[in-house]
């Protein structure tokens, strides 16, 4: 059985390029630091990038819990994040919002008060 979502991977072509990426938007150190892997703890869970060229799909989407959308959106592109898909309101107070690394990957942020933030 699921019981939670523990690890997101990241594909990059250029992992320092992905690290500092990373470090300047979210702000965070990479716990494990390896050629082959970097693994960042975010919130509990693992942000992890594997330096390895693949197809662009897009076709799923992580979506990282944030307190509070708008502002991170505002801080973020005041970094030159691009936003691929705007906050939207998906309705019972529940925000939405996806942004762009350098390699196109998409993250989603996710802004929900129904969400048990303790396990």
């Amino acid at each position: 059985m699921l019981k939670r979502l523990i690890t997101q991977v990241y594909y990059v072509d250029d992992l320092a390029v992905a690290k500092k990426w990373l470090l300047n938007v979210f702000a965070v150190e990479p716990y494990f630091d390896e050629p082959f892997y970097v693994g960042f703890n975010i919130g509990g869970s693992e942000l992890g990038l594997i330096p390895e060229a693949r197809p662009k799909s897009n076709n799923q989407v992580a979506y990282w819990q944030v307190d509070n959308i708008e502002q991170i959106i505002l801080n973020i592109t005041q970094k030159g994040v691009v936003v691929a898909e705007a906050i939207e309101d998906v309705g019972e107070g529940i925000k939405v919002a996806t942004i762009l690394d350098p390699f196109g990957n998409h993250f989603g942020l996710i802004e929900n008060p129904h969400y048990q933030k303790e396990l």
